[in-house]
């Protein structure tokens, strides 16, 4: 039975890349670092790495409730330290008193910078404070070229760990049934909404799945997936649990 029929289609690259990872680690016998992963290629690591082999693993995305990490992998031997994820904390310095700065306007300003949004770990918000969390590899090139967000200039300036913002914006965990695993009833039993209502933000373009707009109403869900629906907030699938007496799906969602 080949691997690929438990994942979906467009999951065949990063599959691929997952059992690359391993086979360097195998033949070289020596970590192998990955850029950021979002919930979802997360769960597609742990599931082909396995959790009793002679290759392990390890997830780090700068603080406790990272979103995104950085997965490293290793043979046996290895002790990973936090060091080892080269993750750096960089502190956004801009003119408080005058502008206000909203994540998507962060978001964009980054990803305008031409690098992949691999590179780029959680983006931390408390109050007037902002800060990113990047690959370390990066930090000069994003420290010189991010100039601006949205009207506000900005300078970045590194921090150690200890400065990181706690993400207040953990996930509300809850649990809910649903009729089956297509996108427009997991949007809608999330957000308590219509099916219609939900099949119109899919078709609009206004839902996204692990960062990527999905405008197919069917598209299957799956533990891991992030799910975001313009106007209505983010969401992730933390668990399916299997069905109920009444052949309805029972799956532990968590909200921002």
């Amino acid at each position: 039975m080949s691997i690929y029929q438990h994942f979906r289609p467009e999951e065949k690259d990063f599959i691929d890349q997952v059992y690359s990872w391993r086979s360097y680690v195998e033949n070289a016998y020596s970590p192998k670092l990955t850029d950021f992963l979002d919930p979802r290629e997360q769960k597609i690591l742990q599931l082909i790495i396995g959790e009793n082999q002679e290759i392990k693993y390890q997830l780090f995305g700068g603080h406790v409730q990272a979103e995104r990490k950085r997965a490293l992998l290793f043979p046996d031997y290895f002790e990973p330290e936090e060091k080892d994820f080269h993750i750096s904390l960089m502190e956004v310095e801009y003119p408080k008193k005058f502008v206000t700065i909203e994540h998507p306007q962060v978001l964009g300003s980054v990803m305008s910078l031409g690098l992949d949004r691999s590179k780029f770990g959680d983006i931390l918000m408390e109050g007037e404070q902002i800060q990113l969390i990047l690959c370390g590899e990066i930090k000069e090139y994003v420290g010189l070229q991010l100039e601006s967000i949205g009207k506000a200039k900005v300078q970045l300036k590194e921090k150690n760990w200890k400065a990181c913002i706690q993400g207040k914006d953990s996930w509300i965990e809850s649990s809910t049934t649903v009729s089956s695993l297509r996108l427009d009833t997991v949007v809608a039993g999330i957000y308590n909404i219509s099916r219609q209502k939900a099949q119109q933000y899919i078709q609009q373009g206004y839902a996204k799945v692990n960062f990527t707009i999905i405008e197919n109403t069917a598209f299957l869900c799956e533990e891991g997936d992030l799910i975001s629906v313009r106007g209505q907030g983010r969401s992730i699938i933390k668990a399916i649990e299997g069905k109920t007496k009444k052949d309805k799906w029972r799956i532990v969602i968590g909200k921002m």
